[in-house]
């Protein structure tokens, strides 16, 4: 039996232009009346567009499945499917990462708004990080644009960082740096290169918090004063700058406003005798 193009768009659910472009292909070959010029499909054709679909289902490009139906051997045949399986495995690989990042984003979330304004004392975990923006000036040296640009790819596995040095906490200053974060587990599951300008951040003991900063008033190293208090306070001093990350970034009281998790690397004050 010999059907018209739209009776093999209605049999199998696709459309006329997807049979136009395997004929194209050569996927399929239907027979063409000289007179009226339609085209008439056969079974076989059929069979031809259902390899098709087939191989659609498994994710391959339409383009690549005219000539997996036409012109692989058995052993290219086989190849394109491990390389396909490899491709999922990945594929699932991420999933299962983004599954958990979106996981513990939404726990950092429930936490640091309870934090603000609140310390306590902890280690931090170690991670990676490198700085391409001092104050409001970004480095635009080709080196650096280059890796923030291969970071801004790992996302959503890395953390808009930020820095304050201990001058600004000790002496007032306001003396910021801002970069890009990411955890050691991300360092080995990507293969993420950790070399200079990258820097190791190495497990402390710190004072653990969050802030906030509203549009209005701008984010300012004064902000972590109430760290140094605490710090202080508990018989500690910093043993280096303050350090965090942007946590999110909401609409509140009618503008913008960051909230920051932010840690204070502190040695226990050596009491002179």
């Amino acid at each position: 039996m010999k059907y018209k193009i739209g009776d093999v768009a209605r049999i199998l659910g696709i459309s006329a232009d997807l049979i136009r472009y395997y004929e194209e292909k050569g996927v399929v070959s239907p027979e063409k009346d000289p007179e009226n010029h339609y085209r008439y499909f056969d079974t076989r054709d059929i069979n031809r567009l259902i390899d098709c679909l087939w191989y659609k289902n498994y994710g391959f490009g339409i383009e690549r499945i005219a000539h997996m139906v036409t012109e692989y051997t058995y052993p290219r045949l086989l190849e394109s499917i491990e390389d396909k399986a490899s491709e999922l495995r990945d594929s699932i690989r991420r999933q299962e990462l983004l599954l958990q990042r979106v996981e513990k984003f939404r726990e950092r979330l429930a936490e640091t708004r309870s934090y603000v304004g609140r310390c306590e004392l902890r280690s931090n975990k170690p991670f990676y990080y490198y700085i391409n923006r001092s104050l409001g000036e970004y480095d635009v040296r080709s080196e650096t644009l280059d890796l923030s640009r291969k970071w801004l790819g790992y996302m959503p596995f890395t953390r808009r960082y930020f820095e304050v040095t201990e001058g600004s906490l000790t002496r007032g200053e306001n003396e910021y740096v801002w970069g890009f974060s990411v955890g050691e587990q991300y360092v080995a599951e990507f293969g993420i290169d950790v070399t200079p300008p990258v820097a190791e951040m190495p497990s402390a003991l710190c004072v653990h918090s969050a802030f906030k900063s509203a549009a209005r008033d701008r984010f300012s190293a004064r902000k972590l004063d109430f760290l140094l208090e605490f710090a202080t306070k508990n018989g500690y001093e910093p043993a280096r700058g303050a350090f965090g990350n942007l946590a999110c970034s909401v609409l509140e009281d009618g503008g913008q406003t960051g909230y920051f998790e932010v840690w204070l690397p502190v040695r226990e004050v050596t009491k002179r005798t």
